[in-house]
């Protein structure tokens, strides 16, 4: 029997020629040319089936090509950006060098573009490890509070530059202390947070709900953030974890990003063992929700400090006033609310007159008719110096934690605040009355050692100069074969912390820490060492604690967290 036939290229899919009249036999023959392209004889039916595959396959070639080529034109862009405001910055700096608020100016628009260029590079390393299969998840304790306080720190100025209507909404949190990796969570939430602020206009509307459901051997978290912003498009919401995909709107100027933000959020839910949904229209504001399962710690709520203790809150806030009444009741607390500075001093008067003295005061998110909160803290410290007094607030305490020493408030609960956070919280500030717990951002080391190891000498400089603030002796090495001398000469105590940098020639930081455990010296397995490297995945973290390290602190230097970690040593 014979038919027509076609001779198809299967690499481009072209035709190569055509034919009548074969042995039916031939049509299943296979012929392969040298160059390497394979020729298949079939019928019409089945060339029409192959045909369609590959142009299938050609366009999603295609399209992962245009793909590619938006991403590098656009990662061009977006480079050059922030690395134009860091070169042209440094220069206006160096110009007006004796102008200090020209400096200063120059120093905060830096430090911004540098830390978007930072969130640049991360986005394409973390994309090229997910596709490499090499992206590892820590599972760590955390508590969720102090997440959510650090992730709104992140996101909060960039809601007010754009004057964003905010709303921050908590259901009933029994679980706050969880397994999981706290970094690569914090990464999804800010991402989906900055994805609102981006696409909101001026003066929108964007909340963000956190709430459990009920808890069995994991406690499943939902997070909802929606926005009134632009929207998306059906057919672009069909595409949006696609990586190197941005949505482009002419009510959007600048759209700054890699297009890798939900396609790794996606991904990193994914391997929490998560879902996400998005909802959207065009013109009306998106809605995104995020559920992740979580193993989680039971804690047990201290208040023994806190019997026969009167307390004062000052909060305008009322949702905060039914949270407090809802959190202190439940442990018979006692406490009276107030919602300004003026009621709170009249209720301290009148205490002190009955011989009904308050034993603390917490001064809240929000007070009516009351200025700044450190002049409050000052005038309650001098003119009640029996009272502890503790801030409960949104802001960072790295940043506010000098101010705050220095007028008499000693203890700090972040906001978003839960139920056994608030309690333990305030149970600490009792045990702890009367001691001033971190006297500033700035640790005064007087009197220690520190060994720092580092072959680069401009992140050496930089480093020393840190640690030397802390009045800190410092002594320097440029490699782990340096570094082991040092410490192996030395005598016994000498140093009290080492911070490690991991990649350096002659020996790394790795395998100068397993020589240094390994020394037959006491103080060799109980010094603090800290990596302090730019290798920061978490794979990067776990091999530094197999190595024998104490901790990590990732490159580019985080100077809030250096001295979070110096501050342990005073």
């Amino acid at each position: 029997m014979s038919r027509e036939y076609a001779v198809v290229n299967k690499i481009t899919g072209e035709i190569v020629s055509r034919s009548a009249g074969f042995d039916e036999a031939a049509v299943s023959e296979r012929m392969e040319l040298s160059e390497g392209r394979e020729l298949l004889l079939c019928g019409e039916n089945e060339l029409s089936r192959v045909n369609l595959e590959l142009l299938e396959k050609l366009q999603e070639a295609q399209e992962a090509n245009r793909a590619k080529e938006v991403f590098l034109s656009n990662m061009s862009h977006d480079i050059r950006t922030p690395m134009n405001a860091i070169v042209g910055m440094t220069a206006l700096a160096k110009k007006h060098i004796d102008e200090k608020a020209r400096v200063a100016d120059a120093l905060n628009k830096i430090e911004v573009a540098s830390a978007h260029l930072l969130s640049l590079i991360n986005d394409v390393l973390d994309m090229s490890r997910i596709n490499a299969g090499k992206m590892n998840l820590s599972n760590e304790l955390f508590s969720l509070s102090d997440l959510l306080h650090d992730t709104l720190t992140l996101i909060r100025p960039q809601m007010e530059q754009k004057n964003h209507d905010f709303q921050f909404l908590i259901g009933d949190i029994h679980v706050e202390n969880l397994f999981g990796d706290p970094l690569r969570l914090r990464q999804i939430i800010v991402n989906i947070l900055n994805n609102a602020v981006k696409y909101t206009e001026q003066g929108g509307k964007i909340s963000f709900q956190v709430y459990e459901e009920a808890p069995t051997d994991t406690c499943p978290l939902v997070f909802v953030c929606q926005d009134n912003g632009i929207g998306m498009s059906a057919s672009f919401l069909q595409r949006i974890f696609d990586p190197f995909e941005r949505v482009s709107s002419s009510t959007i100027s600048k759209v700054e990003g890699t297009g890798l933000g939900m396609s790794i959020v996606k991904k990193l839910i994914e391997a929490m063992h998560g879902e996400i949904f998005v909802e959207s229209e065009l013109g009306k504001g998106t809605k995104v929700t995020i559920r992740v399962p979580l193993k989680y710690e039971t804690i047990k709520v201290e208040t023994a400090a806190l019997a026969g203790k009167r307390l004062l809150i000052i909060e305008g806030d009322e949702t905060m006033q039914a949270v407090y009444h809802r959190y202190l009741d439940d442990f018979d607390v006692s406490f009276k609310l107030v919602a300004s500075a003026s009621e709170a001093i009249a209720a301290l008067t009148d205490a002190d007159f009955r011989s009904e003295s308050f034993h603390g005061v917490i001064i809240g998110s929000r007070m009516e008719h009351t200025g700044n909160v450190f002049d409050l803290g000052g005038y309650l410290s001098k003119s009640f110096p029996q009272l502890t007094l503790v801030l409960v607030s949104e802001d960072n305490w790295d940043d506010i934690e000098y101010r705050a020493n220095r007028n008499g408030i000693h203890h700090f609960i972040p906001l978003p605040v839960f139920r056994k956070s608030l309690l333990n919280g305030l149970n600490q500030a009792f045990l702890s009355a009367g001691e001033q717990e971190g006297a500033s951002g700035t640790p005064d080391l007087a009197g220690k050692r520190i060994l720092l190891v580092e072959d680069n000498f401009i992140n050496r400089e930089i480093a020393y100069e840190l640690l030397g603030s802390t009045n800190a002796q410092v002594d320097t090495a440029e490699n782990g074969a340096e570094a082991l001398e040092k410490f192996a000469k030395g005598p016994e105590g000498q140093y009290d912390l080492i911070l490690m940098d991991i990649q350096m020639p002659v020996m790394d930081g790795y395998t100068a820490v397993r020589h240094i455990r390994a020394l037959d010296r006491e103080d060799a397995k109980r010094v603090k060492i800290y990596a302090m490297t730019a290798n920061a995945f978490a794979e990067d973290i776990q091999k530094a604690r197999d190595a024998g390290m104490d901790g990590h602190i990732a490159k580019p230097i985080d100077i809030q967290l250096l001295m979070q970690v110096l501050r342990q040593f005073q």
